[in-house]
């Protein structure tokens, strides 16, 4: 099987509202929610993929030879390339009837894992879909980023408890799911949250803890009073708020702010082994990609998820000793074209 055959059969199985496209860029899918879509206009969706193909970089083959090393630590964690495959719940609902919950992420875990990456989880009103991230926990021996919503408080910890006792080495919370109707509908003190009940729930994880969800340098700043190992820079994929920028514009002031007080993380749009140079480039630790691996799990389930994976890593590797660098740690900003 080939990657180009992972697409062509995911177009047979997934749908109606995710059609696989060659390029997944937000635009055949749009407003579409259910589905993978954007909120309102659907437009932040193709900005975030827009924005990477704007961010130009300088080639440079005058250097010495040899192979480019992808692989890095995140979290005390060794990973053949810095990517993860991002959230993502309720698949039979916004991606078609091949896979419950449970399928999905007993399968997309140790798949990420026999390729050298890791899989965060998604989280949602269903208690079958955060038992099918426990479930996966478990037989994972720990593998996988379970990414909890912003509950009430003590629902909350009580899945911070579950992950943790199912095995989980690193936890994350989608923060800007608080815009999700659900979220919404329940009250209480489900949703937004500030630095000091952030900072409760962090400490009482006792593993590294993430929240995703970061779109400004205030924001990046208040996770990190809180107590944050890492942010993940994300809009949600454009699926809570419509009109804001797209998460490669914001990234550079971000990793500015924060850069070495905790591992910046950026989703949104990255389709590529050459965006995933970008984003380290404009000061990224590493990235998340969510819409292409339900296409490959789609398409091919484990074998499709190996396919991208080793398709990322080529590119990126391809891409570093283009721009005559050999280890993640020397790409920076000065391999980005200025444009003057």
């Amino acid at each position: 099987m080939t990657y180009q055959d992972v697409l062509e059969k995911a177009r047979t199985s997934s749908g109606p509202h995710c059609r696989a496209c060659p390029v997944c860029d937000g635009r055949a899918c749009r407003s579409t929610m259910p589905g993978p879509g954007a909120k309102g206009t659907g437009t932040v969706a193709i900005r975030n993929y827009e924005a990477w193909q704007q961010v130009y970089l300088n080639m440079d083959t005058i250097c010495r030879g040899g192979e480019a090393d992808t692989g890095c630590t995140l979290f005390g964690q060794n990973y053949a390339l810095p990517v993860f495959a991002g959230p993502v719940g309720t698949v039979k609902l916004h991606y078609g009837e091949k896979y419950t919950d449970q399928e999905y992420n007993q399968t997309l875990v140790p798949a990420c894992a026999q390729a050298g990456i890791e899989a965060f989880l998604g989280d949602g009103p269903d208690p079958a879909m955060f038992q099918s991230v426990l479930n996966a926990l478990r037989t994972s021996g720990g593998r996988g980023v379970p990414t909890i919503k912003p509950w009430d408080r003590d629902t909350l910890l009580s899945k911070v408890d579950a992950v943790r006792e199912a095995g989980a080495r690193i936890i994350a919370m989608d923060i800007d799911a608080a815009g999700l109707p659900f979220l919404k509908s329940i009250g209480g003190n489900a949703g937004s949250k500030t630095a000091a009940e952030l900072r409760e729930i962090i400490r009482h994880a006792q593993v590294p803890f993430l929240l995703k969800g970061i779109m400004t340098v205030r924001g990046a700043e208040k996770a990190l009073e809180a107590g944050a190992a890492g942010i993940v820079v994300s809009n949600h994929g454009g699926r809570v708020q419509d009109g804001v920028p797209a998460t490669a514009q914001v990234l550079p002031d971000i990793a500015r702010a924060v850069k070495g007080k905790m591992t910046i993380l950026v989703d949104g749009g990255i389709r590529t082994g050459v965006d995933v140079f970008r984003a380290l480039a404009l000061g990224a630790d590493g990235c998340l990609i969510a819409r292409p691996y339900v296409t490959a799990m789609y398409g091919g389930g484990a074998e499709g998820v190996a396919l991208l994976t080793e398709k990322l890593k080529g590119e990126l590797a391809d891409t570093m000793s283009m721009c005559g660098v050999h280890t993640l740690d020397e790409i920076g900003p000065e391999l980005l074209f200025s444009g003057r």
